[in-house]
């Protein structure tokens, strides 16, 4: 296997923080030479963008800005950055999956019980009104950078989005270092070398045997980000998974999981689950078509691949 490592490679050092945010065990870690300080600096800056991305679009703090927002419909709000940045992403990949993927499930998603705060464990129910009718179709994104305005009443849900949002953020507050990786969960993003002085090589989760791995792929500035049904599952029901149809509120059944790897983390995350909601026929179609790699395993455990993802698995 052809290796990166130089000279240098004895003196690298590293330095590695976990921390909850969304729902899930995120660590950074930062390979370099730069010193302890200058790591931990880096790495509270890092946190804070996250945290910032969770206070503007989580859709459990009822003082949110997604909640806010929620609060308002009809009227033009002004949004923070992120908030506006991940509405307009998720609204774009909606339009291309003809809504097969939608922002405005968040009813429907507490109607099937995941509506439980991940710090406090306690249930959050909105008193937001909900119009059934209502869509992505209903969700106006100004291009002022800053004003939405939801047509219908709805509560938005941005799980797979902002998560992504919130790795690339984090990415750009680390400058400097000879390689960090930033892991949430299933959202992923590395840069540069691991402590070794290689290129960061990424598990991919096994959804039948999830103490297995279905392989790994060597990547440098890319996000590897999977979704899954084996994931979350429904505290009122162990069979209900998080991934649903938004026309039915059901869950989306054929694949039991989707990776993607691209460029950044937000993209990376959408397209992955977008690539799950359309099921294993259009799949890996959808994921050609933005210019990305990935890999998709059924619910029969067949695997699937775009042919670009022989470029990155070892």
């Amino acid at each position: 296997m052809p290796s990166n490592r130089d000279s240098t490679r004895h003196d690298l050092m590293s330095l590695s923080d976990s921390f909850l945010l969304m729902g899930t065990v995120v660590t950074i870690r930062i390979v370099g030479q730069a010193g302890v300080h200058k790591m931990r600096e880096s790495i509270d800056q890092a946190i804070a963008a996250m945290r910032a991305v969770e206070a503007a679009c989580s859709r459990f703090d009822d003082e949110s800005a997604l909640r806010e927002l929620c609060r308002h419909p009809g009227e033009n709000v002004a949004v923070p950055p992120a908030l506006y940045h991940a509405l307009r992403i998720a609204r774009e990949v909606a339009e291309m999956t003809d809504g097969v993927f939608d922002p405005s499930i968040g009813r429907m998603l507490e109607q099937q019980g995941f509506n439980r705060n991940y710090l406090t464990g306690q249930e959050v129910t909105s008193d937001i009104p909900w119009d059934d009718a209502a869509s992505f179709r209903d969700i106006t994104i100004f291009e002022d950078g800053k004003t939405i305005r939801l047509e219908k009443p709805m509560l938005l849900d941005l799980g797979a989005v902002a998560k992504g949002l919130a790795v690339d953020l984090a990415a750009q507050e680390i400058h400097g270092y000879e390689g960090f990786a930033v892991d949430a969960g299933g959202d992923i993003y590395v840069s540069g070398v691991d402590p070794s002085g290689d290129l960061w090589r990424v598990g991919i989760e096994d959804p039948v045997h999830v103490d297995r791995l279905l392989g790994s792929v060597q990547v440098k500035d890319m996000a590897v980000c999977t979704s899954g049904s084996y994931k979350r599952r429904s505290p009122k029901n162990s069979e209900v998974h998080h991934l649903l149809n938004p026309t039915s509120g059901e869950p989306v059944d054929g694949l039991l999981s989707c990776t993607v790897v691209g460029p950044q983390a937000a993209l990376a995350d959408v397209a992955a689950t977008a690539a799950f909601l359309l099921g294993p026929q259009k799949a890996i179609p959808f994921i050609e078509s933005l210019g990305l790699a990935g890999l998709c395993v059924a619910t029969d455990h067949q695997v699937q691949e775009t042919s670009s993802m022989g470029v990155y698995k070892r």
